[in-house]
């Protein structure tokens, strides 16, 4: 077997090939367009699929250098922050209350269901908590995080392979599940989105196919100062957070001190020229959002899928079924039955079984095609990357006891 090491900013650039990919193949297949698969998604997924043929049939295995990636993360959610407007998060009080309260109870489902089917399947001891709510809900970093305590609680030696396999599964069925149900909810409601609001994040569909550009080098150069200055107060609040003993994610930190600084300087310096809303930002986040999902999916190692076992397979199935029927029996009627209630059940596929990039990137989908949906971009990213996460670390922590 050997390894090839993909140097950052080659895998940037694969990354941005990939995108394109998706993109084509999202045109020649228009099915995929019209249930909202984000076109990064497509692209990403043909590219696992390449990476694992070279693996099983050329003895190849691709790693890709991912620390681009991991900036583009800060700037889309700087970038949400900036939009976010106080009347944007007032009006988001009850949905968010809502919706935090359905996601919690979700998470007690979806670890009663792994309980539930290791038992019957008769799974070692502490599989049940990898194949819930820490890979699934918790994604990537929390398996990473609570396979060692897992394992050396339970005597479970491949616990990481295990945790890591249902998370990458989780994210891809997130990424192609989350457009069709939202569709399948506006579709059935008749429901639309508004047709002069502009998007939080990224370009409509209908401004990209008229090729409109109004941005200025200018513009763009202004955003790019307001959204580094963001994020480096991000970063230095950040080292204030960790050593006060709290451990909370930066994109988190970078999107609060986004949020704030929206809803002050413009106050306080009026006549400062402010990205809120503008054209060059929209461009920035999807752009962010868009490379840093390709490389997230592209650099998916599914060989390690293997050998896991149809355990794995019907549990997750399990675990897919139980979120589709809560998302649209539970979700979207309880969030109002609107047309933010179906762009929400979009990205409540992320919250449930990927991530909370994977939940953005499918609302984004959805919204290209519908309309703006502002209160859900504002309540899921606060519910999904920060009171879920500890929520989910009190109860594993009851689970591993």
């Amino acid at each position: 077997m050997s390894t090839i090491e993909v140097p950052g900013l080659l895998s940037f650039t694969i990354a941005i090939l990939v995108f394109f990919a998706g993109a084509n193949l999202n045109r020649l297949i228009p099915a995929l367009t019209r249930w909202s698969i984000p076109e990064a998604v497509t692209g990403g997924l043909l590219a696992a699929l390449v990476t694992l043929a070279a693996y099983e049939f050329f003895d190849i295995e691709i790693s890709f250098a991912l620390a681009a990636r991991d900036v583009l993360l800060l700037y889309f959610f700087t970038g949400v922050g900036l939009n976010a407007r106080v009347s944007d998060l007032l009006a988001g009080g009850k949905p968010f209350l809502i919706l935090l309260a359905l996601t919690l109870a979700f998470l007690v489902i979806q670890n009663l269901l792994s309980m539930g089917m290791s038992e019957v399947l008769d799974l070692p001891q502490g599989m049940a908590i990898l194949l819930g709510s820490t890979s699934l809900i918790g994604g990537h970093g929390t398996t990473i995080a609570w396979a060692p305590i897992v394992s050396s609680r339970f005597g479970l030696t491949n616990a990481l392979e295990i945790g890591i396999a249902s998370a990458t599964l989780g994210l891809v069925i997130a990424s192609l599940i989350g457009g069709p149900i939202a569709q399948y909810l506006i579709t059935r409601n008749g429901l639309s989105g508004p047709k002069d609001e502009e998007l939080t994040i990224g370009v409509s569909r209908d401004a990209v196919a008229g090729h409109e550009d109004d941005v200025s080098y200018i513009g763009l150069l202004r955003t790019l100062l307001v959204t580094n200055i963001a994020i480096i107060v991000g970063y230095a609040l950040h080292e204030l957070i960790l050593e006060a003993g709290i451990n909370l994610p930066l994109f988190v930190v970078c999107l609060l001190v986004a949020i704030v600084m929206t809803n002050s300087i413009p106050i306080l310096a009026p006549r400062l020229p402010w990205p809120t809303h503008t054209r060059g930002l929209a461009l920035i986040s999807d752009l962010s959002l868009n490379v840093f999902l390709a490389m997230s999916l592209m650099s998916m190692q599914l060989w390690g899928l293997s050998g896991l076992g149809l355990s794995l397979a019907i549990v997750l199935a399990v675990q897919t079924l139980a979120a589709i029927v809560y998302i649209i029996f539970v979700v979207f009627p309880a969030m109002g039955r609107n047309y933010n209630a179906a762009v929400i059940s979009a990205g409540f596929c992320g919250i449930s079984l990927g991530a909370t990039p994977t939940a953005i990137a499918n609302m984004t989908a959805v919204t290209k095609i519908h309309g703006a949906a502002t209160i859900a971009f504002i309540i899921l990213p606060l519910v999904s990357a920060f009171f879920i996460d500890l929520a989910n670390a009190a109860v594993l922590g009851f689970l591993v006891r």
